[in-house]
């Protein structure tokens, strides 16, 4: 048996998803966050081969700003993403969204990859390329958070970080599954035909990964909280109108929590090989090594902290790895400049390790502030606001700040402003770790 919330705040019991239920929505969302975090990140990590091809431009600088600005225009649409999915995902339950997320990403994806470059159609190019990103920035928006709903509905009160956490650890694990076919390629080519067209080969390779993905989730069953509520007919008429009317505390909430982990994400895995390399004056190969490591690290770590949090709670882990963040960033920043490849790799793990911890409890901190009516709309909409902000501007900006101020640390103050907006709202947090999921 589980227990579920009354709509007087009770717990009573109900029948719950087996166990085997659950490990196979976990995992199966797991799976499928993998994927589109793959097709999401390729674009960040392969951002010099794209500037090269996709921008014309005398300056290098100007053409990998180019480059990041598209990368952050994928942001901008999140929130319009996360305020469409939402809404079908209350309306019409969250398996057969995300089905339809998969889809949208894998196609998208696919499409950069057989692109013409500037070389072969001039402006139109990044046009498309931008339309690419565009796609994108609208099927990401209701991925992550649909995801997290979807498996925080199905898991038991006393362990849903620990389940929850595989759709964390599932984007880590996209992106490392991205660094090492990368890695791979770089070692399998040479120089010249990586450099001429192995770039495309990340994105062609998510078609046939992402059909897999869609395979997995169309098997996987309905969340079970959803169900009771379309039974019992309380489904909202217009749950997004009635996540902003009710719960605009929460959104605020979910949006602040959200600032570190997504810039965080962005900094630390997917533009530091950039940083490694134009800033720190390492080989590209280095930074590739580097971010693999990382997210190594980073996977193992995810399941441990959140398994963690569900036996002293959220908060703490919010409070401890954002000051950790405050204190580490500007001496990793510093070692990583220092010359010394095994320094700078240990550098770039250690600042990786309290953002992991805050990164396993962020989607089931965020699922726990909203009812079931509402919960994929509100979440999705704190949530991409935080993206839009934080996440697609960090590269940009990190770029930005090095070249217009010559730090080699510049970056880790905007990490460090963004962690204090966490901070603030973690303070602010009331406990909600082991509780059941309010229903309405």
């Amino acid at each position: 048996m589980a227990v579920t919330e009354s709509g007087a705040g009770e717990a009573v019991p109900t029948a719950g998803p087996a166990p085997a239920q659950i490990r196979r929505v976990a995992l199966g969302s797991a799976a499928g966050t993998a994927v589109e975090y793959y097709d999401f990140t390729i674009y960040g990590l392969l951002s010099v081969a794209l500037a090269a091809h996709f921008f014309k431009s005398t300056d290098p600088t100007a053409a990998l700003l180019a480059t990041f600005a598209v990368f952050g225009v994928a942001f901008v649409l999140r929130p319009l993403g996360g305020l469409m999915f939402g809404h079908l995902g209350d309306r019409l339950g969250r398996q057969r969204v995300l089905t339809v997320t998969i889809l949208m990403m894998t196609f998208s994806t696919f499409v950069i990859g057989v692109l013409p470059t500037y070389s072969s159609i001039g402006v139109l190019a990044p046009v498309l390329l931008l339309a690419a990103r565009v796609v994108q920035g609208l099927s990401a928006g209701g991925e992550a958070t649909g995801a997290g709903v979807y498996v925080a509905e199905s898991a038991p009160a006393n362990r849903r970080a620990f389940f929850v956490s595989g759709i964390s650890g599932g984007a880590l694990f996209g992106a490392l599954v991205a660094s090492a076919l990368i890695v791979g390629l770089r070692y399998a080519l040479p120089a010249d035909a990586m450099a001429e067209w192995g770039w495309r080969i990340p994105f062609l390779i998510s078609l046939p990964i992402g059909v897999v993905g869609f395979w997995i989730r169309r098997r996987l069953e309905e969340s079970p909280q959803f169900i009771e509520m379309r039974n019992e007919g309380r489904l909202e008429g217009a749950p997004v109108v009635a996540a902003v009317r009710g719960f605009s505390r929460p959104i605020l909430v979910a949006a602040l929590l959200t600032m570190f982990p997504m810039a965080g994400y962005y900094l630390i895995y997917i533009y530091m090989p950039t940083y490694m390399n134009k800033v720190a004056g390492f080989d590209a190969m280095v930074g590739f090594w580097s971010s693999t490591v990382t997210l190594v690290v980073a996977c193992a770590a995810t399941p441990m902290f959140a398994a963690l949090s569900d036996r002293i709670g959220r908060k703490p882990m919010f409070l401890v790895s954002s000051v950790a963040t405050c204190v580490l960033i500007i001496p990793a920043l510093v070692v990583m400049n220092s010359d010394s490849v095994p320094r700078a790799i240990l550098a770039h793990v250690l600042i990786a390790l309290p953002h992991a911890a805050a990164q396993s409890v962020l989607m089931v901190t965020l699922t726990e502030q909203f009812p079931a009516v509402v919960r994929y709309s509100g979440l999705g909409l704190g949530y991409n606001l935080s993206a839009a902000a934080a996440g697609g501007s960090a590269p940009f900006v990190a770029t930005w700040l090095v070249d217009r101020t010559g730090s080699v640390t510049s970056p880790a103050w905007f990490v460090i402003a963004l962690t204090v907006l966490t901070l603030a709202a973690a303070i602010s947090l009331r406990e909600t770790a082991g509780k059941q999921l309010q229903a309405a």
